[in-house]
C-alpha cells in the first residue's frame, strides 16, 4: 500500500493528481462480501451503497460528508457507512490516502449477528477504535496470506461485525449464554470429520445459533475458535500419518489441508518444528 501511494504522489499537477487511483480487489470466497484496498487522490461525489461498509484508513487522511456533517478520518481510524446512507469522500489537503474497505450485504450481516439486528445501523462514520482496527488488519492479513481458508475468513468477518455492532450499533446484540449441548454437537462434527471442509454457517445451523453467537459460545467453552480447533485436529491427524510412514504430501491431503505448504505452516506453528524434521525424528536409527 505504501509503495502504491509513493508512486501516486510523485505525479504533480492538480488534474493529473486527481486522476491517480489504484484498487486491489480480493477473492473472499464468501457470497455477499467484497474486499478491496485503495490508494487514491480522487474525490468521490455524493453517493450511497446498498451494503454495510467498514473501512480502515492506513495512510493519509480522508474527509467525507455524512448525515452528521463533515467527518475527518486519519491513519488508524475506522470508517463506516450504512446501506442507503449518502456520503462523499476526498483526500485531506490534497494528499493521497490509502485504505482497506469491506462491503457486507445486509443478508450476510443478519446471518452473522442474528435477525434481531434487522435495520440496525452503525452510528459513527469515523471511529478511533483499537479493537476494530486490529480486527480489520487481521481480516486483511487473512485475505492476503490464506484466502482459501473460508472458515477462518468467516470467523474474522463475524468477529468484526459483532464488535462493530456491539460497540457502535443502533441496537444491542443479543448474546447466548454457554450452550454445552449445541457446542458439543459442533465439536463432535469437527472431531469426526476434520478432513472435510465446513462453513461457519453450517456449524451455526447445527447449533441453532447465529454465526456470531456460535463463535462466542464455542470460544468461551473451549478457549479457541472453531477454525483453530479444526486446524488443531488436522495437525494431529497429519502427525499420526507422518509417524506411520506416509509422505508429507499424502499426510497433508488426507488430513484435509489444501496442500503440503499449508500443513507445514500449521504443523510448525503448533508443534514447533516442520513436518520434515518430525518425520526424520520418528524414523528408526
Amino acid at each position: 500500500m505504501q509503495e502504491i501511494l509513493e508512486r501516486v504522489q510523485k505525479v504533480s499537477g492538480g488534474n493529473m493528481l486527481e486522476r491517480r487511483h489504484h484498487v486491489t480487489t480480493y477473492v473472499t470466497g464468501l457470497a455477499g462480501l467484497v474486499a478491496m484496498s485503495l490508494a487514491s487522490c480522487r474525490a468521490f461525489p455524493r453517493h450511497s451503497h446498498d451494503q454495510y461498509g467498514i473501512g480502515l484508513i492506513v495512510s493519509g487522511g480522508h474527509r467525507s460528508w455524512s448525515g452528521i456533517g463533515r467527518v475527518d478520518a486519519l491513519a488508524g481510524d475506522v470508517i463506516t457507512v450504512n446501506p442507503g446512507e449518502m456520503h462523499d469522500g476526498a483526500p485531506i489537503d490534497g494528499t493521497c490516502r490509502g485504505w482497506h474497505m469491506l462491503y457486507f450485504d445486509p443478508a450476510l450481516v443478519h446471518q452473522a449477528v442474528g435477525d434481531t439486528l434487522t435495520g440496525a445501523e452503525l452510528t459513527q462514520p469515523a471511529l478511533n477504535d483499537p479493537l476494530l482496527r486490529r480486527l480489520m488488519n487481521e481480516l486483511f492479513d487473512q485475505l492476503t496470506v490464506t484466502p482459501e481458508e473460508t472458515l477462518a475468513l468467516e470467523e474474522q468477518s463475524c468477529k468484526l461485525l459483532g464488535a462493530a455492532f456491539s460497540r457502535h450499533g443502533s441496537r444491542t446484540l443479543s448474546h447466548e449464554s454457554r450452550i454445552p449441548g449445541a457446542i458439543a454437537k459442533v465439536r463432535q462434527r469437527l472431531d469426526d470429520t476434520p478432513q472435510l471442509s465446513v462453513s461457519l454457517g453450517e456449524l451455526a445451523d447445527m447449533a441453532g445459533l447465529s454465526r456470531y453467537q456460535l463463535l462466542r459460545s464455542f470460544s468461551r467453552a473451549l478457549g479457541i475458535t472453531p477454525h483453530a480447533y479444526l486446524v488443531q485436529r488436522r495437525v494431529q491427524i497429519a502427525r499420526y500419518l507422518i509417524a506411520g510412514g506416509h509422505s508429507l504430501s499424502q499426510a497433508a491431503l488426507a488430513a484435509g489441508f489444501a496442500d503440503q505448504s499449508h500443513m507445514s505452516r500449521a504443523f510448525n506453528r503448533q508443534l514447533g518444528l516442520p513436518p520434515g524434521r518430525y518425520r526424520r525424528a520418528m524414523q528408526p536409527s
